[in-house]
């Protein structure tokens, strides 16, 4: 048993708790609040001046899927760079609750994280929440019914593939891409529906068009990754064009079209804020995105993105 005393509590659902005590035992929460009795022998742990907080959650991470270490330099498993469209791609197949990505974010106060495939595809397969907790396999931390579909435009597929004059080798081969699987996938899932009722109706299975049937039933959220003011727009175009629940990763010139943003309603998850110059598509990056977009009243979180070197940040 553990009791933490004397600090400011900040709770998720009961505001702030001014020298409160907190109960642990057996690594849960199990009391909170002022003038809680402390059990006989439990270690106490004094917190006069400082803040309790709840743990922190990032909504945006590839912590583990990447996988570290690396087994060669900068390569993991977090992108299937074979073609622009893997749907079928599962964030869980690469979860490894062995990485130490996981220790490093868990000590530095986060408590649970989103990870999933990369950017580097237009549609690249699904990711999924999971707990930073000690674990033997990756059922004891996954987070079932969190996955989501993970999609990208800009400078990422562009640099994958258009290289070897691959589709897409620019914005327009990324939209069309995006359109045309998202076009193909409804087709086929109006089939799937017919074949309900309708026992003429027969379809015939598809791998790679069956992950995608969630997604264009509004079902699944889609996340976005788009840095550049024109590309958000796209993102947000598409979506509408065909129903999607979706949200705007990253949304680095989200600050350009903050009233386009507002009358969206979109959700917007900013950052990485911490940027070097290599990508040249995050030369607008500022500081104050997130101030900006409170005082506008744009629904969004913080990600620092990345793996173990960036939870630090």
């Amino acid at each position: 048993m553990i009791a933490i005393t004397h600090g400011k509590l900040l709770t998720v659902a009961n505001g702030t708790i001014e020298d409160g005590t907190l109960l642990i035992d057996n690594g849960k929460i199990t009391a909170i609040g002022k003038d809680i009795a402390i059990p006989q022998g439990a270690e106490i742990l004094d917190a006069s001046g400082k803040w309790v907080t709840p743990g922190l959650i990032d909504a945006h991470t590839h912590i583990s899927t990447f996988n570290e270490p690396h087994w060669m330099p900068h390569i993991g498993d977090g992108n299937e760079v074979t073609s622009p469209v893997t749907a079928q791609i599962r964030g869980i197949d690469a979860l490894n609750p062995f990485d130490m990505a996981i220790g490093a974010a868990r000590s530095a106060g986060f408590t649970t994280c989103y990870t999933g495939p990369g950017s580097a595809n237009v549609i690249g397969g699904t990711g999924l929440s999971f707990k930073l907790k000690n674990a033997a396999t990756v059922q004891e931390i996954a987070i079932e019914g969190s996955e989501m579909m993970k999609m990208a435009l800009g400078e990422n597929p562009k640099r994958c593939y258009g290289p070897d004059k691959k589709m897409p080798m620019t914005r327009m081969g990324t939209g069309a891409v995006l359109r045309e699987t998202l076009f193909n996938a409804k087709v086929y899932s109006d089939k799937l529906k017919k074949a309900e009722t309708d026992p003429t109706v027969q379809v015939e299975p598809n791998f790679r068009l069956d992950p995608l049937v969630p997604v264009v039933r509004g079902e699944m959220r889609c996340r976005i990754h788009c840095h550049r003011a024109d590309d958000i727009v796209t993102a947000i175009r598409i979506a509408e064009e065909f129903n999607l629940d979706y949200t705007i990763e990253h949304c680095t010139e989200g600050y350009k079209i903050l009233d386009f943003l507002k009358a969206k309603k979109a959700k917007v998850i900013i950052g990485p804020l911490l940027m070097g110059p290599q990508k040249f598509e995050i030369w607008g990056c500022r500081q104050d995105t997130p101030a900006v977009f409170e005082k506008t009243g744009i629904n969004f979180c913080l990600t620092a993105d990345g793996a173990s070197d960036t939870v630090w940040l």
